[in-house]
């Protein structure tokens, strides 16, 4: 199977080969599909209700505008985003649509059960067939919960440990010194101080309150199989018996493992042979090695000949590079209140970003991502998209676009989807 029930759609471009400064004239035509990543994100001033009202009206226009797939995050106790349960919006998202894909980019593994899943996205594929993604990642706070022992006994380091690096760093050194330059994409330098002492106490607490479960990720490898022997009706418990539910058996939904470093995410992805969804628009330091680490561990399936992977971006099209960075001006404010440890506020306004005074540690703090993610006129994104093909060897680009004003995050899409089709 060469993609994971990718449809032809007419978004298409990539490169083998793309120089710092990538020249889209140069660029031979391989096709390459756009997908969406949506949060049903909060702005400043609007409601829960309006937020999801947009989720449903962007999921219609961007199926109208081709295309592939369009996936709903998990991120719970956030001022900003209104994507708390992803199978919920799945529903209501697949409905108000008729072809394009609808997914969970991602179900986070330390908040449910294999059963509970498997159950909630089998009747989603049964009301839905053919339409359904189970995208599943980890949470991470296992390691946040470590960090915070150790900072109790007086051991930790200042932050998360950084992605093991190659031994010779590919690409050459970013003119600002913020990273490095792979095949024309900037590979930032990871942050530090993203998890300090102060805030880790908080992000605990909420942990506890969603349920989170100590033992997340002690066997993934088992925790996805169980989903799909559920989902294959071949299911068994400890004792051997076969267990039987109504809910998964023959259920077509299609899983992907959604990654953010080369460790056991990426890993799994590749020994089961399953798709990959590497993660540069919150973790851009560590794709290379995700995708790495993945391909290098793939093993052909029933699902999969040889590997697939799908690369997100954080994105923002205007009509030209002075429009898109306006659009854009509330991003790094809206990163620091995630990095701060609050979770994301509702996403400010170009006005209210101007407003804020910042810190030379604040920039720093942010820096990576606002550095990494995509904003200019449809030429300037698509040259910068066309880099991320070439830097990861992407068989998919997933696009994630918060702007305040709704009107203008439907423009962008619109805007990318021409221009990823006529630079073809």
């Amino acid at each position: 199977m060469p993609t994971p029930d990718a449809p032809a759609v007419p978004d298409v471009s990539a490169t083998p080969d793309v120089s710092a400064t990538p020249d889209v004239s140069a660029v031979p035509d391989v096709s390459v599909p756009l997908s969406v990543l949506d949060l049903a994100p909060l702005v400043s001033g609007s409601t829960p209700a309006e937020a999801l009202r947009n989720c449903l009206d962007l999921a219609r226009e961007v199926e109208r505008l081709g295309y592939t797939r369009f996936w709903l995050a998990e991120h719970h106790l956030t001022p900003g985003v209104t994507s708390a349960v992803p199978s919920v919006l799945i529903g209501a998202v697949a409905t108000a649509t008729a072809r394009i894909r609808v997914g969970s980019g991602a179900v986070l593994t330390g908040h449910h059960t294999p059963v509970g899943v498997a159950e909630q996205f089998g009747l989603l594929a049964h009301l839905h067939p053919g339409r359904i993604d189970l995208g599943i990642g980890r949470s991470n706070l296992n390691r946040l919960a470590e960090l915070a022992s150790r900072w109790a006994a007086g051991s930790a380091p200042a932050g998360p440990a950084p992605s093991t690096p190659a031994a010779e760093p590919p690409g050459v050194p970013a003119p600002d010194g913020k990273g490095r330059i792979v095949d024309g994409l900037l590979i930032p330098t990871q942050p530090k101080g993203m998890f300090t002492p102060e805030r880790l106490p908080r992000i605990l607490e909420q942990a506890k309150l969603v349920g989170h479960r100590e033992d997340e990720g002690e066997d993934y490898p088992a925790w996805i199989g169980a989903i799909q022997a559920l989902f294959r009706g071949d299911a068994r418990g400890s004792d051997g018996q076969l267990l039987r539910s109504p809910a998964t058996e023959g259920a077509d939904a299609r899983i992907w493992v959604l990654a953010s470093s080369p460790g056991d995410s990426a890993r799994t992805a590749g020994e089961l042979g399953l798709p990959l969804g590497a993660n540069y628009h919150v973790a851009p330091w560590g794709v290379l090695d995700t995708v790495a680490a993945y391909r290098a561990a793939f093993r052909p399936s029933a699902e999969l000949d040889r590997p697939y992977v799908l690369v997100s971006a954080d994105v923002v099209v205007g009509d030209d590079d002075a429009h898109g960075a306006e659009l854009a001006r509330g991003y790094g404010a809206w990163v620091l209140s995630i990095r701060a440890g609050e979770g994301a506020m509702p996403y400010p306004s170009p006005a209210e970003a101007a407003a804020k005074v910042w810190t030379d540690a604040e920039r720093a703090l942010v820096a990576d991502r606002v550095d990494s993610q995509f904003v200019g006129g449809p030429e300037t994104v698509v040259r910068c998209l066309r880099a991320l093909v070439a830097a990861t060897g992407a068989d998919e680009l997933l696009i994630t676009t918060i702007t305040h004003d709704h009107a203008d995050r439907v423009r962008s899409y619109e805007l990318l989807a021409k221009a990823w089709a006529q630079a073809a």
